[in-house]
């Protein structure tokens, strides 16, 4: 999920910036005026799972962390008479029991913060339940680049879904170029020895969540039918090197809270803090109740989800091709002194500083030896450098 964060600018500041942009000195921008608001993330589905909220505060321009409202009440309640609490878990609440919104039934949050505001959201029904057909991977182009395409397929017979957001969480399998057996150790009197290496940090597996909102709309088309391009990938992007794999959630919104991500979705895009889409206070569902002046920033979501993963090596869709590039350059390199070559040194670094500074500080990692002892960067050898070597439960070889 998006992580909303509100930015109060005068028009003062505006003109601040015009003068100092001809300045030499940087001019650091800083909120004149701030008022917190407290920032609601909530989405319940028909899954019957722990269900999850999240509350922050609104930021000032020159926060660098986000701050969680941590000690408030959190529950939701339905026209059953149902009450469904929330507590506080590692930054996000987590409801005490498993529950699903089903259909017909109506909802609405409720938070109390530990300084004694109040806030509510309006009555919400669960929407449409429309699961996803299929999701797809295919070799297309798009913007002159060569790919893989994932694309999400649904259809709804009765025309009445309609608007989709899309989320999904990628895994790939990583396998280290240049990891040989041994390994090179510097001694404490500064000596190379060679020892049996780990053999933990050839594989590893890296995971990552979508940022982007990602939202589609039938309702100008003739049937309500979905081909959406959820994510595409380069051919020459390493994580489908080895195996890939992604879950992609489609979640059916109602009218309001699509239009709710839309606009959120157009202040993201922005892309520029000064341009004429200033984020401001964007309303949602939720308001103060105790305290009308209380800024709440969020939308309260009921919403019906599918979820489908799928998996695919690299030569499935590109056979008897090269694999794309490594994350980093693995060509391996020797030292020499390269003094004593007058400019015909056979390798890539001196001896100066050396391979025993590398090593002190782990950049370089053995490879093999032949005439010469080769050398790679160190990622290329071990992959836990920059992911992990622990194997997600789901994953599927």
């Amino acid at each position: 999920m998006i992580k909303f964060k509100t930015i109060y600018i005068l028009f003062s500041l505006l003109l601040l910036c015009l003068i100092f942009n001809s300045c030499t000195e940087p001019y650091i921008l800083e909120t004149n005026t701030y008022e917190e608001a407290l920032i609601v993330e909530a989405t319940i589905t028909n899954e019957l799972k722990k269900q999850e909220i999240t509350l922050t505060k609104s930021s000032r321009f020159e926060d660098k962390e986000t701050k969680a409202e941590s000690g408030a009440n959190v529950f939701i309640t339905d026209n059953a008479g149902n009450q469904y609490d929330f507590e506080e878990e590692d930054g996000k609440y987590i409801s005490t029991l498993e529950f699903q919104a089903v259909p017909g039934r109506e909802y609405r949050l409720n938070i109390n913060t530990l300084d004694g505001r109040t806030f509510e959201s309006s009555i919400e029904k669960l929407t449409n339940i429309n699961p996803m057909q299929s999701v797809t991977a295919t070799v297309e182009p798009k913007d002159s680049l060569r790919g893989v395409a994932i694309r999400v397929n649904s259809f709804d017979p009765n025309n009445q879904s309609k608007y989709y957001r899309y989320e999904y969480e990628e895994t790939y399998k990583i396998v280290a170029p240049k990891w040989v057996d041994t390994k090179a150790v510097l001694n404490n009197n500064g000596s190379i020895s060679f020892v049996p290496n780990r053999t933990d940090i050839r594989i590893c597996y890296s995971s990552k969540k979508s940022t982007e909102m990602l939202l589609e709309n039938t309702n100008i088309l003739n049937e309500d039918r979905v081909n959406f391009l959820v994510r595409f990938i380069s051919d020459q992007n390493y994580i489908i090197t080895t195996r890939y794999s992604i879950l992609v959630k489609q979640y059916v919104e109602s009218l309001a809270a699509f239009n709710y991500y839309k606009t959120l979705k157009k202040i993201s895009d922005s892309g520029s803090l000064l341009s004429p889409n200033q984020p401001g206070i964007l309303l949602g569902n939720i308001k103060a109740v105790s305290n009308p002046n209380s800024k709440v920033i969020g939308y309260f979501d009921v919403a019906s989800v599918s979820t489908e993963r799928i998996y695919f090596n690299y030569n499935d869709l590109f056979p008897n091709e090269p694999a794309p590039p490594y994350y980093t350059d693995c060509v391996e390199f020797c030292y020499a002194n390269c003094e004593i070559y007058a400019g015909q040194c056979p390798c890539t670094h001196d001896t100066k500083p050396g391979v025993q500074e590398d090593l002190a500080i782990d950049s370089v990692r053995y490879f093999l030896q032949s005439e010469r002892t080769f050398w790679v960067n160190t990622p290329c050898s071990d992959c836990t450098t920059f992911s992990s070597n622990i194997k997600p439960p789901f994953w599927i070889d």
